[in-house]
């Protein structure tokens, strides 16, 4: 079993923490965040550093404060310096562009799609056929990127959908006769 838990997490500097008994407070330049505490896991400040322990011997209290480790240290690179995931629209006639507080997709439908940003992302179109989507929190920055995605994913044939930047399709050979 992996021990992650048993590293404190260093808090840089001009991150301030705050813990009040059920939860955990993050403020940072880019925002602040906050993650209730897991009954099981035991958060203490010590030195400009993070410590965590398991309120017992059990595994899944054990795998509980590795999880809220992985949280906080999540929460503190994103205030600190942000979270970003690119997306990239190949295909003829695909585009994509920010109008307002929403993104306008057009992917290939007889219609566009209209996808409501939500609160706390910004996402920008560096070109028509780019999508960048940014924000501090790494679950909603991953989860806004998967939706979008999920729009047209990428498919085996000719490759043509919205991928993440760094995704590898692995090509299909067409059917022969």
């Amino acid at each position: 079993m992996a021990k992650a838990w048993k590293d404190p997490v260093a808090i840089p500097s001009g991150i301030e923490v705050s813990i009040d008994g059920e939860s955990i407070t993050v403020k940072g330049a880019k925002g602040v965040l906050e993650q209730p505490l897991h009954p099981v896991v035991e958060v203490s400040v010590e030195d400009g550093r993070l410590l965590f322990a398991p309120r017992g011997e059990e595994r899944s209290s054990i795998a509980m404060t590795g999880t809220i480790r992985a949280l906080l240290r999540n929460m503190m690179q994103g205030v600190a310096q942000g979270f970003e995931k690119k997306l990239q629209l190949v295909g003829v006639g695909y585009r994509a562009q920010v109008q307002g507080q929403k993104l306008s997709l057009n992917l290939g439908f007889s219609h566009p799609i209209d996808y409501p940003v939500p609160e706390g992302i910004a996402i920008e179109t560096p070109s028509q056929t780019e999508v960048v989507v940014k924000g501090v929190d790494k679950q909603k920055v991953g989860q806004v990127a998967a939706e979008i995605r999920a729009f047209r994913p990428p498919e085996p044939y000719k490759g043509k959908g919205v991928r993440y930047a760094d995704e590898h399709v692995v090509r299909k050979e067409a059917k022969k006769k």
